[in-house]
């Protein structure tokens, strides 16, 4: 796919489109050009979409792939009409078949966060993100019993960007807090950290590759040494054997694959489909 274009395109967000057309590119072998066109719900909107969709093609040799998410028949019937890309209809494809499954017609509702100001479950991720936010790096410890997770570890291995997925995806109050060479001369947890030891969930790193990411924000300094990576990763890892918690390597994992494992291992209720 090196040359090749792929829309997602949508009278919302986009973001139903692109996670699933992401999902289904990393498939294949290639790095294509995405571009996003959120907010698609009107005949007007549509033909500057398709306009640039089509002179891109013919620019290029090789048409866009387009997933769609248009749940106005009248625009997407326009859209398949006059788009002379791939265009996957990804809505249609599984609202078609389920509504005469289910023997009732789907309410077309644009967008899926039209009525999110009074949804519980979108005030839960609020929350969870201002707590993951205020208890990030270890900058603060008051109610910390309420974690629902405390991610452990070295410097730069990865906590915060996976609290904050945990935080904002689903709705789980992550604190994380860092292992520093004072905590491994004292050969134990810190003392905070000790009564919520159940709830703590430990991310380790490569140490070459933790020296590259710290060489990136400390150049030259014995903070991104290798020598040094390697000896706080070793005590790192030593600790959390000892201590019982559960841990894994970031270093060829994804955020979405570190948050399944966390969920899975320490709430597993989160899983739950309800």
């Amino acid at each position: 796919m090196p040359n090749r274009s792929v829309y997602f395109v949508s009278d919302g967000t986009a973001i139903t489109a692109e996670t699933f057309g992401k999902s289904i590119l990393a498939q294949f072998p290639g790095k294509p050009r995405l571009v996003r066109r959120p907010f698609i719900d009107s005949e007007d909107k549509a033909r500057q979409v398709i306009n640039e969709i089509n002179v891109l093609g013919a620019t290029e040799g090789k048409r866009p792939v387009v997933f769609v998410t248009l749940v106005d028949m009248t625009v997407l019937a326009f859209f398949k009409a006059h788009c002379r890309g791939l265009v996957l209809d990804m809505f249609n494809t599984f609202i078609e078949p389920l509504e005469a499954e289910f023997a009732v017609k789907s309410n077309h509702r644009v967008g899926r966060f039209s009525d999110v100001a009074k949804s519980q479950e979108y005030h839960d991720r609020i929350e969870a993100i201002n707590f993951s936010l205020a208890h990030d790096d270890g900058q603060a410890t008051r109610n910390i019993e309420a974690a629902d997770v405390i991610l452990v570890g070295v410097s730069r291995c990865g906590k915060t960007p996976t609290s904050l997925y945990l935080a904002m995806q689903h709705g789980i109050k992550a604190a994380n807090y860092p292992l520093i060479p004072e905590d491994f001369e004292r050969g134990k947890l810190p003392s905070m950290l000790a009564p919520h030891k159940k709830r703590c969930f430990g991310l380790t790193i490569d140490p070459d590759r933790l020296s590259q990411v710290r060489n990136e924000r400390r150049p030259g300094s014995k903070y991104a040494s290798l020598a040094n990576c390697r000896y706080e990763v070793n005590e790192a890892e030593a600790m959390m054997k000892r201590e019982g918690i559960a841990w894994l390597s970031s270093t060829h994992k994804s955020i979405e694959e570190i948050s399944a494992t966390i969920l899975r291992d320490i709430k597993p209720d989160a899983l739950a489909i309800y």
